[in-house]
């Protein structure tokens, strides 16, 4: 049998090319060490450069029909492992940028689904409220807030002056606000000019 060893690489990638696997079991154990050492020092992780060079050598070894090496074996390798990493690069590069949109997403429509309870909430409260008012204190808060009518025209709706008008709102607005506390006293108020 052959020495492989005693070859050169120019002749081990034409041995390849037909198949030989003593060829391609030289190749690997003449650049493993330094190809690993290359593909280390981009990384600077073992398992990622571990995986550029058994994909480098499985591509060379199912391709090796058609592979343009030339003579410069030692340059396509380490070409192949740079290229490896940078789309390995690139990759990772997306990935994080997915994982990062998909983060960003997930705590937007967190907030918006919590604004949206809150907010739900803060209505219904505010509406028991007003239902719990006097009759008419409701009819006439209502008619002024939701409504959007002037006193005038709540006084001339409901047959009353605008001096009582403007006492019902007032009086509503304070029983509101203390039966809701601050924070919902400014959300109804801030509802009710939008």
């Amino acid at each position: 049998m052959a020495d492989y060893s005693t070859y050169s690489d120019a002749d081990l990638t034409e041995l390849l090319r037909t198949g030989d696997r003593v060829a391609f079991t030289e190749i690997y154990n003449r650049y493993k060490l330094i190809l690993h050492n290359h593909a280390w020092n981009k990384t600077r992780n073992n398992v990622e450069a571990q995986d550029a060079i058994q994909e480098v050598f499985s591509n060379l070894w199912t391709k090796r029909e058609i592979i343009q090496i030339g003579s410069n074996l030692s340059g396509y390798l380490y070409t192949s492992v740079r290229n490896h990493i940078l789309n390995l690069f690139a990759k990772k590069e997306v990935q994080e940028k997915y994982i990062h949109s998909i983060h960003h997403f997930a705590q937007q429509k967190t907030a918006l689904t919590d604004h949206r309870v809150r907010e739900s909430m803060l209505r219904d409260a505010i509406e028991k409220e007003i239902a719990e008012l006097p009759p008419r204190m409701r009819e006439v808060f209502e008619l002024s807030r939701k409504q959007h009518l002037s006193h005038k025209e709540i006084a001339a709706i409901m047959g009353t002056t605008e001096q009582t008008v403007k006492k019902q709102v007032s009086k509503a607005l304070k029983h509101l606000r203390t039966k809701l506390g601050l924070m919902q006293y400014i959300y109804l108020l801030w509802l009710l000019k939008h």
